[in-house]
């Protein structure tokens, strides 16, 4: 069975307020069937979640569905949702300020969605750290992930789909793809980029016009491009008993829409072939 995957920071409120709706026609367009959002203002006067999957039919999570309170900043730089082709139960909300990183509002997600035929699997959407000195918190927050899919997993592979803010050297993202080891642990997730992408997957650029001032703040420097949105798939070790295999990764969001930039992100959109070996696959071992 084929399935495909988005992640996208959608930039909360910035910009052309025709961004939500051009958003919304474009995932209509692309047909994902799990999406992991970034930066999704939920506030009273705006519910950006419904907005961005209007007509969708999709069951939607976000992080203020979960929590009990809203973190520092969450009114103008959003949180963290997810939304599923299928219906999904929500299993844990992770505060990235656990992490250490105590101006981040953002969460990840844990849902485990209901796929016809194949039983559970779990969806992850991620959130880290944004300064550039910040590898650290991303490092625990790294291993905080870890551990969230511990808890959750099923016997399908793992989906984590997120905005990372770490290039691929980044030691954080080295731990998740099995090439580095943090205090003593290691894992290993697939990057479906480096499986199934073509060229650098760079998703943060200063040739978008919408990130430019925010690089110009953040980095300080006139040209930046970088890769720091994912999709990562669990692996062989951890899910002997499931398939999910990355046969096309690509940018979207990347291009003006009527002469509108949508994000100060590109977004990605993974295809997976996934596969499980009994019926029983979607089922929590013990």
């Amino acid at each position: 069975m084929q399935i495909r995957v988005l992640t996208f920071n959608v930039w909360n409120r910035e910009g052309a307020p025709e961004r939500t709706r051009l958003i919304n026609e474009e995932v209509k367009r692309l047909q994902p069937d799990l999406i992991a959002f970034q930066e999704v203002v939920r506030v009273p006067e705006l519910d950006q979640l419904a907005a961005l999957t209007a007509g969708l039919g999709f069951a939607t999570t976000h992080q203020a569905d979960m929590q009990n309170y809203a973190p520092p900043f969450a009114d103008r730089f959003g949180g963290a949702a997810v939304a599923t082709r299928w219906p999904h139960k929500r299993l844990e909300v992770l505060d990235a300020r656990k992490g250490g990183a105590n101006d981040v509002p953002w969460a990840t997600l844990a849902v485990a969605v209901s796929v016809p035929d194949l039983g559970e699997l779990l969806f992850i959407g991620a959130t880290a750290s944004w300064r550039l000195s910040a590898e650290a918190a991303r490092e625990r927050q790294a291993l905080d992930l870890a551990d969230l899919d511990a808890r959750h997993r099923r016997d399908l592979p793992t989906i984590i789909a997120g905005d990372f803010n770490a290039a691929p050297e980044a030691a954080s993202i080295r731990f998740l793809t099995g090439m580095a080891s943090l205090g003593g642990r290691s894992v290993q997730y697939h990057d479906a980029w480096a499986i199934a992408g073509t060229g650098p997957g760079v998703t943060s650029t200063t040739d978008n016009p919408n990130a430019r001032a925010g690089i110009g703040q953040i980095v300080g420097q006139p040209v930046h491009h970088r890769r720091i949105d994912y999709v990562f798939i669990g692996g062989r070790d951890a899910h002997p008993h499931g398939e999910a295999r990355a046969i096309e990764a690509r940018l979207v969001f990347n291009r003006p829409i009527d002469g509108v930039w949508l994000s100060d992100h590109f977004g990605v959109l993974v295809t997976l072939e996934i596969a499980g070996s009994n019926p029983h696959d979607g089922e929590r071992r013990h």
